[in-house]
C-alpha cells in the first residue's frame, strides 16, 4: 500500500475511534516527518520499510535533528502505533517496529518548591490588588486550581462551571479517553473559585459555561495557557525548573507523597489507568519517602 494512502486510512481510523485532535495531530507530525524521510530516499510503499529502515529514521532524528532520547521514544510510539495498524489492516504482515527498543532516559521530574509557588502567586496577586484586572485574577486561579488538583492541561481548559459541586467540594473532568472521572478538591480552592466566579459574573453580561476564558469570555485553549507560562517564565525566570502545567501536575504528586498521601489513592487523583505511572514518583523520590518514614513511623512510639 502507498505510504501517502496509508497516512489519510490511519487518521481516518483515528478519527473514526473519537480520539481527541491534539492526539491524531500528534501521530500525524510524526508520520508526516516520517513519510518525507521515506520519499527523500525512494520508499514509497508501506512494505518496502524494514526495522533497519526505522532506526536509521530514529539514528537520523537523534543525530541530525538533535532530537532528545524522549522525542525519539516518542516518535517510536507513535510509528508503533500506525504499523500495528497496518498489521491489523492485513497490509503488511510484521510490525518494523516490533523488535526496537526505546531508547534509555535519565528520568527526571521537576517540581516547584515553596518560594517558586510564592513568587508566582506574590506576582499576580499584587497585580490583582493594584489593577484588579481580569488577566491577574483568571491566571491567579489558574494557577491555585493546578496546584490543588493535579489535572492536566487540557482538563484545565474543558473545565465546566456545572463540573464544580461547590456543596460537595468536588469536581468532574474528562480526563484522557474522554472518560469522565470525579475528584475531590479542598474547602480553600472552593473558596478560591466561588470568588473568581462572582468577578467573572461581575466582569461579563453573561457568564461563559467554561471555567477559564479569555477577553471576549470565550473558552481558553491550550496554546492560550501555554502562552500565558511562557510570559510567567520570562517574569519569574527560573533557572531550575520549567513553568509548565505539567509541572505543576508533578508538583501536586510530590506533595501529596511527601505530607504522607499513599500512592494507590494518588494514582486515582491523577486519573492514571496503571499503577506504575504513578510508582514511577516513588522511584524518583524515595530518599525523601524514606525520611518521611523516618519520622513517622509508628515503631517511633512504641516500646519493643
Amino acid at each position: 500500500m502507498l505510504f501517502k494512502f496509508a497516512l489519510q486510512e490511519f487518521k481516518d481510523e483515528k478519527e473514526f475511534q473519537n480520539l481527541s485532535d491534539r492526539t491524531i495531530e500528534a501521530y500525524m507530525i510524526t508520520l508526516k516527518e516520517f513519510h518525507e524521510y521515506c520519499i527523500e530516499r525512494d520508499i514509497v510503499d508501506v512494505d518496502e520499510i524494514t526495522t533497519n529502515f526505522v532506526k536509521k529514521y530514529l539514528l537520523y532524528c537523534k543525530k541530525e535533528r538533535e532530537n532528545s532520547p524522549n522525542t525519539v521514544n516518542t516518535k517510536l510510539k507513535n510509528l508503533r502505533v500506525f504499523f500495528n495498524f497496518m498489521v491489523d489492516c492485513e497490509y503488511i504482515k510484521t510490525s518494523p517496529c516490533k523488535k526496537i527498543e526505546a531508547l534509555k532516559t535519565d528520568v527526571k521530574i521537576e517540581v516547584f518548591n515553596d518560594n517558586h509557588i510564592r513568587q508566582m502567586l506574590s506576582y499576580y496577586r499584587r497585580l490583582k490588588n493594584r489593577d484588579k484586572t481580569f488577566y491577574a485574577f483568571r491566571d491567579h486561579t489558574i494557577i491555585i486550581t493546578l496546584l490543588g488538583t493535579g489535572i492536566r492541561l487540557g482538563e484545565l481548559c474543558n473545565l465546566k462551571w456545572s463540573s464544580i459541586d461547590f456543596d460537595n467540594y468536588a469536581i468532574a473532568v474528562f480526563g484522557k479517553g474522554r472518560e469522565q472521572q470525579t475528584i475531590p478538591v479542598t474547602e480553600k480552592l472552593i473558596k478560591e473559585l466561588v470568588e473568581y466566579k462572582i468577578f467573572c459574573e461581575r466582569n461579563f453580561n453573561q457568564i461563559s459555561d467554561f471555567v477559564f476564558v479569555n477577553a471576549y469570555n470565550k473558552k481558553l485553549t491550550e496554546n492560550a495557557v501555554q502562552n500565558i507560562f511562557k510570559r510567567l517564565s520570562k517574569v519569574m525566570n527560573f533557572k531550575d525548573v520549567r513553568l509548565s502545567a505539567h509541572t505543576f501536575r508533578h508538583t501536586f504528586a510530590h506533595r501529596f507523597l511527601m505530607n504522607g498521601g499513599d500512592v494507590f489513592t494518588l494514582q486515582r487523583m491523577l486519573r492514571h489507568k496503571k499503577l506504575s505511572m504513578t510508582e514511577k514518583y516513588l522511584a524518583i523520590w524515595g530518599t525523601a519517602l524514606r525520611d518521611q518514614n523516618n519520622k513517622f513511623n509508628p515503631l517511633n512510639n512504641m516500646d519493643l
